[in-house]
């Protein structure tokens, strides 16, 4: 942790290691904690990476054969596009983010990240709402836009287009996580909002900007969807729905769960624990101060569960999952 620390995004060795398929925050640590350095890692010979716990010889001979040279080619390649790299040292890192041990070493950004950002709420939800789910997704993130509260969400169809277009017609700021790289934004069947979120917002990615849709990147950018945030308002979902993964991920990361009652995965959510919230009841005021406040706990995640949660489906993996973008 220390050493990730210690590293500039603008170091090349650095961002080399991060586009390696298979490196994330947790495997990049243990690398730094026994090699030292970047460069360190990427000079060690395939035999000595494996000596690493979770570095198999797929791994191993990826970092081995990376090549800081091409690294610096897609830089050149990526500047033109307004794609920014802000890594773990950087001082634009989201703040709620560095605080989970599985944080992306690296973010590529376009648009703006502002400090005003850590007082955030992530409001997801199904991508086939009902005329009462839109409302609800609306009002939620359009009141706490005017607010100050930063709305972060995935870019999808449906819930997620709502409190995006509720954020920047409210006046207030949005951030869209994606599951794709930020080149391939432009193909989302979502892409006509990208003005609107670059001008009053980001869009960001944990996935090298050329990344295509893959699911598991799709699950993993819950993490981050949560992890952004303070908190997280599930709007409308189905038992099956992808929104259940990023409700898993808010309580794993501690963040508050609320839950719009109505729908089958909401309802559920809120026998499990969550808070009730109903929009047309709400006290908006009294909300986005709770949010402002609380700031997310720094808790380490048991591996082992997150990483079961990112290999295989939940109990119940339905066809809204499968197609979640």
């Amino acid at each position: 942790m220390e050493a990730a620390g210690s590293l500039q995004s603008d170091n090349l060795a650095f961002i080399t290691l991060c586009l390696v398929p298979g490196v994330g925050g947790v495997l990049l640590r243990r690398l730094l904690a026994h090699f030292g350095t970047p460069e360190d890692i990427l000079h060690a010979s395939p035999s000595a990476l494996m000596r690493v716990p979770g570095v198999g010889r797929k791994i191993a001979g990826a970092v081995a054969s990376a090549s800081i040279e091409r690294t610096a080619q897609l830089l050149e390649r990526w500047k033109p596009q307004g794609i920014v790299l802000i890594g773990w040292d950087s001082p634009a890192y989201p703040e709620n983010l560095r605080r989970l041990p599985d944080s992306p070493p690296l973010l590529f950004v376009q648009g703006a990240l502002l400090p005003s950002d850590a007082a955030a709420v992530a409001v997801v939800g199904t991508r086939r709402p009902t005329a009462a789910g839109r409302t609800a997704a609306g009002m939620i993130s359009g009141e706490l836009a005017r607010r100050g509260i930063t709305i972060v969400s995935g870019m999808a169809r449906g819930v997620d287009s709502f409190a995006h277009e509720a954020a920047v017609h409210a006046g207030g700021r949005t951030l869209a996580v994606l599951g794709v790289g930020l080149l391939r934004a432009g193909e989302l069947p979502t892409a006509g909002l990208l003005p609107d979120i670059l001008t009053h917002g980001a869009i960001l990615s944990e996935l090298p900007p050329d990344a295509g849709v893959l699911r598991q990147n799709l699950v993993a950018r819950n993490r981050l969807i949560s992890g952004l945030s303070r908190a997280l308002i599930v709007v409308e979902t189905g038992l099956n729905g992808g929104s259940m993964y990023a409700a898993q991920f808010a309580l794993r990361q501690g963040r508050v769960l609320w839950a719009v009652p109505g729908s089958a995965g909401c309802d559920q959510l809120l026998g499990e624990g969550a808070h009730p919230l109903d929009p047309r009841e709400a006290d908006w005021d009294a909300l986005a101060e709770e949010i402002r406040e609380r700031e997310p706990p720094a808790l380490p995640l048991a591996e082992a569960r997150q990483e079961r949660l990112l290999e295989g489906p939940a109990p119940g993996y339905g066809e809204e999952r499968r197609r979640t973008t």
